[in-house]
């Protein structure tokens, strides 16, 4: 099975960073705009978003540690989750077409992703984030060519 590039621990951790500063100026704004019948004190926002900091931080460095995918002879397979362990197998004749993508965030710190489409169910994309952005297209055309490859396979 293939791991994610570290990387995207920093993309994972840097959308913690802003969560945790949004909740936090939420909660300055409301307590300036509010008038709360209970009195805030100043650092209440910081201990609130530091805490939400960590607690989502933590679940990014975990979610890395549990992602994995390969491809095999017949399907691609995916293993993530950190409270849920989810197991996705999708078969390269279901693939209806896959895209490279890269998010402001990924190409700042140069990855990309790789997002499978499959026919057949509801929500049937499957996102493959923290490649490479060479290995995202390599990952992209080799999709491509096995789905091509198994156009005439029964898909279940």
């Amino acid at each position: 099975m293939r791991r994610l590039h570290p990387r995207i621990r920093v993309v994972w951790l840097l959308r913690a960073a802003v969560l945790a500063a949004v909740v936090g100026g939420i909660l300055f704004g409301l307590d300036r705009v509010l008038p709360l019948p209970v009195a805030v004190p100043g650092w209440a926002p910081a201990l609130v978003a530091g805490v939400v900091f960590l607690v989502v931080g933590g679940h990014a460095l975990l979610r890395y540690r549990y992602w994995r995918f390969e491809l095999r002879e017949d399907a691609i397979y995916l293993e993530r989750g950190v409270f849920t362990r989810v197991r996705t197998v999708v078969p390269f004749v279901r693939i209806q077409h896959v895209d490279s993508r890269r998010g402001p965030l990924e190409r700042v710190v140069g990855l990309a992703s790789c997002v499978v489409y499959s026919a057949g169910s509801r929500g049937a994309d499957v996102r493959i984030p923290g490649l490479p952005p060479d290995g995202a297209d390599d990952l992209r055309e080799d999709l491509k060519r096995l789905a091509i490859g198994a156009e005439g396979e029964d898909g279940v």
